[in-house]
């Protein structure tokens, strides 16, 4: 007798299942979106992705929708099985049902037990992504042709170059049905951030796999020449907008890794192109995941650096229009109205302010899981704590993600129209984010100044009169929205 698979709603690709006629479990459970304010269109996604997957199923799937998980599982009869989860809330959960067979991971590429052979022979050496990635194109073939990977240089400023737009996906009576029923539960006190509107990220394998033969033709090439940018009125650059779809499980990051490659074999896309890309999906997303287990549980509880202060609702709430900073405003105005922005408005704008404001890492890390339709903690854990609030002494990264506005103009175009001025530190059109960094140098000196990638700035914060008038500046300026 086949036991019934239970998908998580990270686990709908078809990848996930091993047999053509195994009947399957799939969960609405409503505490999930009770638990804290989630964004709407993230919850739409979800929800979407459920119900999609059950049709395609048709009479192989038993899709309930109840309170909790285990209140489900009480009406569900003969054996079941789940995939290893991706939380350890979820792990310890699953294990504690009895008779709920726990399987292996499934959904990456490397082992846990290759990561922890690697990791463990590391052991004197901080853990970081580039020496993983090598790892990891050694240990699966990739990309193995040439010598080390080309790093993409970084464009200061960006052309319109014609790049074609990811294909829309289009909603159907299922997502009328989904938001019908968001907006019962928020009239019933369900809490959400954001703002709805059209989905625009993919819910089936089918419209994700379309999505990623799009990107490879047509945005691949260019994902070198965009990568590590910052463009006015351009939120997406040459990104995928796949990430979600990964993290719903609807692709095999196994073929996307296989399928990038060849583009670059065949001479259709540059290596530098293939390999920044290559870069995230099998350097940064499988390391995320595998340090999410490796590391202790009690990770994300450590700051390093006295990080005390709260996340200001203005912030919370995705207020863009209470921000006059126009990096600052558009990157919040694109998770407002997207649920998504890329990785560098994550990191060097919203991240960057948060330790330049000294927010506690953990809130930040539930900000940005609670707020983005790819969010997960595997994901902001190492990301957001380790890397972006550089919470964790340096295990992750080498030092914390925190620029000033001269180098935000250097890599972008916002400055230009924007109410303060980058290269000022002190007045009232000061940039937030420069006098933000003089600050954070003035109050961490003492714990930073033994790194060497930040000797030169912290060598030029030797005058006691302007450091002083920093540091009251900015603690005038405190956490109100700039």
């Amino acid at each position: 007798m086949l036991h019934r698979r239970w998908l998580f709603a990270d686990q709908l690709g078809p990848h996930f299942l091993d047999d053509a006629h195994q009947p399957v479990l799939l969960v609405e459970a409503r505490a999930v979106f009770r638990a804290r304010p989630m964004h709407r269109q993230k919850a739409h996604l979800i929800l979407s992705a459920l119900r999609h997957r059950a049709a395609e199923l048709g009479g192989r799937a038993l899709l309930l929708r109840t309170e909790t998980f285990r209140e489900a599982l009480r009406q569900v009869e003969g054996p079941v099985e789940v995939r290893h989860p991706s939380s350890r809330a979820a792990l310890r959960f699953v294990r504690s049902v009895d008779g709920l067979r726990v399987l292996p991971p499934r959904g990456f590429v490397t082992r846990f037990e290759d990561f922890a052979e690697w990791a463990d022979g590391n052991r004197r050496a901080p853990l970081r992504v580039d020496d993983f990635y090598r790892f990891a194109r050694a240990r699966h073939g990739v990309l193995t042709d040439r010598a080390r990977p080309v790093r993409p240089r970084r464009a200061r400023r960006l052309t319109d170059d014609g790049l074609a737009p990811p294909p829309p996906v289009e909603e159907d009576e299922i997502d009328a049905g989904v938001r019908r029923d968001l907006d019962r539960w928020a009239a019933e006190g369900v809490r959400f951030v954001g703002r709805d509107g059209p989905r625009a990220y993919p819910v089936t394998h089918a419209e994700a796999a379309a999505r990623l033969r799009h990107f490879l033709t047509h945005r691949l090439p260019a994902y070198g020449r965009r990568h590590g940018v910052l463009r006015a009125g351009d939120p997406t650059l040459a990104h995928s907008l796949l990430s979600s779809s990964f993290n719903l499980g609807l692709l095999d990051p196994g073929e996307a890794i296989g399928a990038a490659e060849q583009e670059y074999l065949s001479g259709r896309a540059p290596r530098s192109a293939v390999d920044a890309f290559l870069r995230q999906l099998l350097g940064w997303r499988e390391f995320l995941w595998q340090l999410y287990w490796y590391l202790d549980p009690d990770y994300r509880g450590r700051d390093w650096l006295p990080l005390t202060g709260s996340v200001p609702a203005w912030f919370r709430d995705l207020d863009a229009d209470a921000v006059r900073a126009r990096c600052l405003s558009e990157a919040l105005r694109a998770v407002r109205d997207t649920g998504w922005a890329h990785q560098t408005q994550r990191l060097l704008v919203l991240g960057n302010h948060a330790l330049q404001r000294g927010w506690r890492s953990s809130e930040v890390a539930a900000w940005f899981r609670d707020s983005f339709v790819d969010g997960t903690d595997w994901v902001m854990n190492a990301t957001v704590v380790g890397m972006s609030q550089y919470a964790d002494l340096a295990r992750i990264d080498t030092r914390p993600y925190v620029v000033d506005g001269g180098h935000l103009d250097r890599i972008g175009d916002h400055c230009g129209g924007c109410a303060y001025r980058p290269e000022q530190t002190l007045g009232a059109t000061a940039c937030p984010y420069t006098g933000g960094f003089a600050a954070f140098l003035h109050r961490h000196h003492a714990r930073l100044a033994d790194d060497p990638r930040l000797a030169g700035e912290l060598a030029r914060q030797v005058d006691p009169r302007r450091r002083d008038a920093v540091l009251r500046q900015e603690e005038r300026r405190g956490s109100a929205a700039p």
